[in-house]
């Protein structure tokens, strides 16, 4: 007969089973059994037949749901087709097809099969941006740690990882909001808080702090021998850069945010050339459209870029930060030239 258990000996497994726990909570995941409900949203509430806001012209949108409280926070998107890819900032992920009706099918509700811990709270896997290649591999950018992982198709399962040495100062909780694979191949990440730092920089100090720290990679970010090189972007106004996109000419679309009290968002979209995305440059961006009451607006965090013959299409994503006050928005514009 084997002896029971010891007091000792089951504390020794329970830690053995859960090694990050520390009393908190943990990070709640999305269930298996997937329910969504989407509802067609207006532009403006004030006027209704307005579609257009800057250098965008709205072509429909909806307001993402679900009786999982796991939903939302959806930080990074990523659109093939109709298929759409949203990325919560706590590594909950969630697949589904949508054609011009707006009613998402094929519905499919899943959680990174692993991150820079254990998951067991959300610092553990802050996903906070999302690329794909060709091949359908999926390259996610996570803060806190300051790495970037690389998944299979369809986040099946983690291939590689990197901790990169041009992102290792970053803030803690303002590091990878932005990363984009741009058509030749490069990948471009972007700080949403970091300031180059004052060593390479050849300005003056009040420009500086306008800055965010970005890095090219020359290729995959989690291949060994990519090379890193450093520029700066430079947003239009105070803003905060939180995702990006490369257009079909190699162009970046980079989405910026800010908030004001009492509660107040409000997002950016410039666009920056090409030729600035360069070792050393200093990237401004062209400011396309402001996203600001009284139009729609939300916390913003995730944007993507598709085509629709001619047209070129961006998609937003919101971060409802999963508060009753704010919403999962997912909005489709076309950029007109």
């Amino acid at each position: 007969m084997r002896a029971p258990f010891t007091a000792a000996a089951v504390i020794l497994l329970v830690l053995a089973v859960v090694p990050a726990w520390t009393g908190e909570e943990r990070l709640p995941l999305l269930q298996p059994r997937a329910q969504m409900d989407a509802t067609p949203v207006l532009l403006d509430e004030t006027d209704p037949g307005r579609t257009r806001v800057g250098g965008l012209s709205f072509l429909g949108g909806v307001a993402l749901s679900s009786r999982d409280p796991a939903f939302g926070g959806f930080s990074a998107l990523a659109v093939e087709g109709d298929r759409f890819t949203l990325l919560g900032d706590g590594g909950n992920v969630v697949r589904f097809r949508m054609g011009a009706d707006w009613r998402p099918r094929g519905l499919a509700f899943s959680y990174l099969p692993a991150g820079p811990r254990t998951g067991w709270d959300k610092r553990d896997r802050d996903s906070e941006s999302l690329a794909a290649d060709p091949q359908g591999r999926l390259f996610v950018g996570f803060e806190n740690a300051n790495a970037v992982w690389r998944y299979a198709p369809d986040f099946s399962q983690a291939e590689a990882l990197a901790v990169p040495r041009r992102m290792a100062g970053w803030a803690e909780n303002g590091g990878a909001e932005s990363l984009a694979r741009l058509p030749d191949g490069r990948f471009v990440a972007i700080s949403e808080a970091s300031f180059v730092p004052r060593r390479a920089w050849r300005g003056g100090a009040k420009m500086r702090r306008r800055t965010r720290d970005a890095v090219i990679f020359s290729g995959d970010p989690t291949s060994p021998g990519t090379r890193q090189s450093r520029f700066a972007y430079l947003a239009v106004g105070r803003y905060d850069p939180v995702d990006a996109a490369a257009l079909p000419n190699g162009d970046l679309v980079v989405l910026d945010r800010d908030f004001a009290l009492p509660f107040r968002w409000s997002n950016r979209l410039s666009i920056v050339p090409r030729a600035a995305i360069r070792p050393g440059a200093v990237a401004r961006g062209r400011l396309v459209a402001t996203l600001d009451a009284p139009l729609l607006h939300d916390n913003f965090e995730g944007v993507a870029v598709t085509q629709e013959g001619r047209d070129t299409i961006l998609w937003l994503v919101s971060d409802d930060n999963q508060f009753p006050l704010q919403r999962s928005l997912l909005l489709k514009f076309r950029l007109e030239r």
